[in-house]
């Protein structure tokens, strides 16, 4: 190895401390789950060993935080009209843990089955669905929003106050 190659390549501390930098960057635009991190850095370059104790030393700072960060999420996807179910989805594809899920679903303190009517009469109006078509093409986008079966029935009915 020539001298020239020995000064591109940069040393370990360097590394972690420029893989930190970037990962301050990200975490400053919004919450990111460790998972989602990771696999940012990954496609910049950088290895599985190199990120990890930098994302463990941000985490134990409480820079970044799996908690908080399902906690946005969830807020943010159930003002936008989504169901548990989808969030849950979600959120485990980000790599956050059940137990995690299960807490930021609870702080939303949401009735989801008047969710679930919201993001209906937005898309659709208030009216019950006139045909069993209508009510299958109703149904299915309930379900694309995440909302459970239960939620999806009783947002099909007629609203009470419209009886």
């Amino acid at each position: 190895m020539s001298e020239h190659d020995e000064a591109e390549m940069p040393e370990p501390e360097d590394r972690s401390v420029e893989i930190e930098h970037k990962l301050v960057e990200l975490l400053a635009r919004r919450e990111h789950s460790r998972l989602e991190l990771r696999r940012k850095l990954e496609q910049r370059g950088y290895g599985f060993d190199e990120i990890e104790p930098v994302l463990a030393d941000l985490a134990a700072r409480g820079l970044q935080s799996e908690a908080r960060f399902a906690e946005h999420y969830a807020r943010g996807r159930e003002q936008r009209g989504y169901g548990p179910v989808r969030i849950r989805q979600e959120l485990r594809e980000r790599g956050i843990d059940d137990g995690l899920i299960a807490t930021a679903l609870e702080a939303l303190e949401v009735d989801w089955f008047a969710a679930a009517r919201a993001a209906r009469h937005k898309r659709f109006g208030a009216a019950a669905p006139a045909d069993f078509r209508e009510q299958a093409r109703q149904l299915r986008f309930l379900n694309n929003r995440g909302f459970d079966a239960e939620q999806c029935r009783v947002a099909l009915e007629n609203d009470p106050a419209d009886r």
